[in-house]
């Protein structure tokens, strides 16, 4: 069993890389322990090495939470050890990139699966522990793609739209329990993302004129926001102006910026 009775003990999805990664580092100088998930093994472990000199306990558990049921039997995992988590980081996803009728259908199950299904269900899980001791901080990882239809990334911008959409609803639900949900929706970020889902040539991540933000900077803003129980973080005013416009803009102005920035047949 973990003491952490001490400090607040904090759970980062998709740890291994990235803004999880660099989500679990605030965490850890902000004086939290962490459970580091993830499905890559010898990432994690370098991380916990790393997050140990900064004084933080840090438990490593290898999981692939795109196998449906994974969620629950990882919440089940959590509470057997006698873990009570104090902060749940949703960060765990992942991308495509091509026509909805050329995607891979396993791709795109696995997809929903971790992008939607297994958020949903791991945020089930651990919540009402969180509301019984009437404190708790949930972060769910979005996109500036919730915020308008992406043709070339249909089922990736769909799954990041319902992060948001659960996010915001959830803490609307929670107000006055002592437990907030924060969903953070960055920009295109300097990580891994675009070379693992396809996307590196695109616009949006390859062109210099597209602003982007390291994943270190997404991560500092993140906790920030969620330590303030900030509702929604699009970070970065540019990224802000492109999300908050795409719902305002008609779909004939929406479309053509989707095509430059995503590519695909978008007439």
């Amino acid at each position: 069993m973990q003491d952490n009775a001490s400090r607040p003990l904090a759970l980062v999805t998709g740890a291994s890389s990235g803004i999880g990664a660099d989500l679990a580092r605030e965490l850890a100088r902000h004086g939290h322990d962490v459970v580091l998930a993830a499905r890559r093994a010898p990432e994690l472990d370098a991380l916990a090495t790393e997050l140990r000199t900064l004084g933080a306990k840090a438990t490593v558990i290898t999981k692939d939470l795109s196998v449906p049921g994974s969620a629950r039997e990882f919440a089940a995992q959590i509470e057997t050890s006698g873990m009570h988590l104090d902060v749940l980081v949703n960060n765990a996803g992942f991308g495509d990139v091509g026509p909805f009728a050329n995607e891979d259908p396993d791709r795109i199950d696995a997809m929903i699966q971790l992008n939607v299904a297994q958020l949903t269900a791991l945020t089930r899980a651990i919540l009402p522990g969180m509301v019984t001791r009437r404190r708790g901080r949930i972060m769910l990882v979005s996109s500036t793609a919730a915020f308008q239809p992406g043709p070339n990334m249909a089922t990736y911008c769909a799954t990041k739209a319902y992060v948001l959409s659960l996010g915001e609803a959830i803490a609307r639900e929670l107000r006055g329990t002592g437990v907030t949900v924060t969903t953070l929706c960055p920009g295109a970020t300097h990580t891994g993302f675009a070379a693992e889902s396809g996307a590196a040539a695109l616009p949006l991540f390859s062109s210099s004129l597209v602003p982007k933000m390291t994943s270190a900077e997404v991560a500092r803003a993140g906790y920030q926001a969620m330590m303030k129980g900030k509702p929604v973080l699009v970070t970065g005013i540019i990224n802000k102006l492109v999300a908050f416009s795409g719902p305002v803009f008609p779909r004939f102005i929406v479309f053509p910026v989707a095509k430059l920035l995503l590519g695909g047949d978008t007439p």
